[in-house]
This record gives structure tokens, C-alpha cells and sequence, in this order.
């Protein structure tokens, strides 16, 4: 049976209550996680991403922990991850005081980047064994023998490049192009990378209904 992906991206930069204030972020770190759970319980398999800061203004040891924390607890799929710099045009920019020094902005960018790599390899690989729609984007840019595609939560998956059946043409071998439908089962994952063996050429219609 093919799981289907859905990809959302929650909005959360960080998780202080300070943090939040500042930027008018109407909710409360309880009330995200309630709403992660709720998204995960309405839609298995779905995949979650957001933007993370390390060392905004007035961002203190206390509020990094709180950052870290919310990693290891939402286990997110993808993560988009930067130290702070100020941006003429934005509230902090206008407001604030960029006061954390760069050397403690780039130890808990670093800090945030492992935890983060942990937990969404965790997150990852409750994929293992599961068949995903992929959409074929080309060769993979470490092997000349690997395609590259993405499933519906747009995580990058790699699978051999190897003849296969064409489900909407009886009995015809092909090779997956860019553009194609495939069926790969999924066989490892990485923080970044699902991995698996390539079943079938498909379509949307026809891959709601393979089984």
C-alpha cells in the first residue's frame, strides 16, 4: 500500500516565551506542540519542516535549552537553520539590539544543527518499509547509477536507476525520466535522504489504487 506524504511547514523560529513576545507570535510553545500532534494524528505520514534562529537579539543560554527541546520533542523532517543577522526592513532591525556575540551565535547554530540531524533521522525512518509516490527529478548528484526525486512531504529520495515496469503500459520495460511517477520502497533514511528500491513506473490515478 502506497503512504502518502503531506508536507507542512510550521512557522517557529523559537520557542521562548520571550522569543515570542517580541516577534507577536499569537500562540504559546504548549499550544504548537498540541497543534503538531494534532496535525501527525490527522495525517500519518505527513512530513514537517521550519525555520530555526540561533542567537537572536536577547535570545539567552535558557532560551537556546527551550529551542533544543522543541527539536527532540516535534522531531521535525526538515529544518531550515541559520545563525541571527540583522535585516534592515524588519522589526528587529528598528527595535532591537543584535547582542549576541557571533562566536555564541555559530556554537548554538552548530548545537541546534546536530540535534536537529538526530531527531529528523529518527523522524525519517519511520518511512523504512513503506511504498511513496516519487516524483522523478533526475540523476543524483553523488551517483551516476542513482536517480533523485521527491516524495508528496518533499523529502529527497534516492533509488537505483534500473529498468522497470511501466504500470500503465502491460509487460513494457522502461527507465525512469525526470518528470515520470515512481514507486520506491523505502529500505534506509538520514536526516535529509530517504533511500529505497525503485518498484514501478505509475501515475497519480494509478498509484492511489496499487496496493
Amino acid at each position: 500500500m502506497v503512504l502518502s506524504s503531506y508536507s507542512i511547514h510550521l512557522k517557529k523560529i523559537g520557542s521562548s516565551k520571550l522569543f515570542l513576545f517580541v516577534l507577536y507570535c499569537r500562540y504559546s510553545r504548549e499550544a504548537y506542540v498540541e497543534l503538531v500532534h494534532h496535525i501527525r494524528e490527522s495525517i500519518p505520514g505527513v512530513s514537517l519542516s521550519s525555520d530555526f534562529i540561533a542567537g537572536f537579539c536577547g535570545e539567552t543560554e535558557e532560551d537556546h535549552l527551550q529551542t533544543v527541546s522543541l527539536l527532540q520533542e516535534v522531531q521535525y523532517n526538515m529544518g531550515f537553520l541559520f545563525a541571527y543577522s540583522m535585516r534592515q526592513k524588519t522589526r528587529a532591525y528598528h527595535r532591537l539590539k543584535d547582542d549576541i556575540p557571533e562566536e555564541v551565535k555559530l556554537r548554538r547554530l552548530e548545537e541546534l544543527i546536530t540535534v536537529f540531524r538526530e531527531e529528523a533521522t529518527k523522524a525519517n525512518k519511520t518511512f523504512v518499509g513503506c511504498i511513496q509516490l516519487v516524483l522523478v527529478e533526475g540523476f543524483s548528484k553523488r551517483s551516476s547509477t542513482d536517480l533523485c526525486g521527491r516524495n508528496d512531504g518533499n523529502l529527497k529520495v534516492i533509488f537505483p536507476d534500473v529498468e522497470l515496469e511501466d504500470v500503465t503500459n502491460s509487460g513494457l520495460k522502461v527507465r525512469a525520466q525526470p518528470g515520470d511517477y515512481v514507486l520506491v520502497k523505502i529500505t534506509s533514511a538520514s536526516s535529509q535522504t530517504l533511500k529505497g528500491h525503485v518498484l514501478r513506473r505509475t501515475s497519480l490515478k494509478d498509484s492511489a489504487a496499487y496496493s
